[in-house]
């Protein structure tokens, strides 16, 4: 946790490699200090097919998926600073958005909560 899951048009990687656009979206999440640097999970999609708008070329939204407990400054801050980070990166981009949802912690499950040696259900235990 969290989760960055960037799609985009194609083209983008004409513009700017996997990694480099990976890395603003990690390294910004990182600068937050809202997140474990180990827990940041980035990841990118590109698509070949898509329709946009008239004279609109291309595309890049970040999905953010973070655990709950962080207030609306902090989520909106995390979804404009990467905004800002990838319109530096890619200035010729038709679209880029960001937007940030929670999980609800009631709901969420992963490996380290249904081990059973985990009798404090601690998300994180044997990472």
């Amino acid at each position: 946790m969290p989760h960055f899951i960037i799609d985009c048009s194609e083209d983008i990687l004409q513009q700017k490699t996997a990694d480099e656009i990976m890395n603003v979206v990690y390294e910004t999440a990182d600068a937050t200090g809202l997140f474990a640097p180990n827990d940041i999970k980035v990841r990118l999609q590109p698509y070949q097919h898509y329709r946009l708008g008239n004279n609109k070329k291309n595309f890049l939204h970040v999905f953010g998926y973070i655990m709950e407990g962080r207030n609306t400054e902090q989520k909106a801050s995390l979804s404009k600073q990467i905004c800002i980070g990838l319109t530096e990166l890619l200035p010729e981009t038709s679209f880029l958005s960001v937007n940030i949802n929670e999980f609800e912690a009631a709901t969420y499950s992963n490996r380290a909560l249904i081990n059973p040696e985990n009798t404090n259900k601690d998300r994180h235990f044997g990472l």
